[in-house]
């Protein structure tokens, strides 16, 4: 496993996090969506606009040189200004985010630990995101407790019990 260690996001991260969010919509080998067209897209942006709300959190992935290499965050959505993943007010939507060459090296999995770990003693009782069927992520989210809750338009919405 590479060498990394996991810091919790700060205000200052919202660029890295808009980077991340580029990635994972990146996520199959050789997509090129670019950063402007990710970033239009409202869903996509929602993930980051105003970054960092009183009621978001995330962890950041650093390697030994210092850079920013992955992140996992979540933010609450409304009833009335959805996500792609939202399932109710009041549970947390996460998204996750790594570098190409940092992907299948165990840092996923270890963000999405420290945040549920985040999200658990912040008090909430489930975390929910959103995945493409065909992302190989999904076994990743199956083996951390995720469970498909709902399916639709080549996407999942999938929910974790944190108790």
């Amino acid at each position: 496993m590479a060498e990394f260690t996991i810091r919790p996001a700060a205000p200052a991260d919202g660029g890295f996090l808009a980077d991340m969010v580029v990635e994972a919509a990146n996520w199959r080998a050789g997509a090129v969506r670019p950063r402007p067209a990710v970033l239009a897209d409202s869903q996509h942006a929602a993930y980051v606009s105003g970054w960092q709300r009183p009621a978001d959190r995330g962890v950041v992935a650093v390697d030994p040189e210092g850079r920013s290499v992955g992140a996992a965050w979540y933010r609450l959505f409304g009833a009335d200004r959805p996500s792609m993943g939202f399932v109710a007010a009041g549970v947390p939507e996460l998204i996750i985010g790594v570098r190409p060459l940092w992907r299948a090296q165990g840092l996923g999995r270890a963000l999405l630990r420290a945040l549920a770990d985040d999200a658990r003693a912040g008090g909430y009782a489930r975390l929910a995101l959103s995945v493409d069927h065909d992302n190989f992520a999904r076994e990743l989210y199956r083996s951390e407790g995720f469970a498909m809750v709902a399916s639709a338009a080549g996407r999942e919405t999938m929910v974790c019990r944190l108790r």
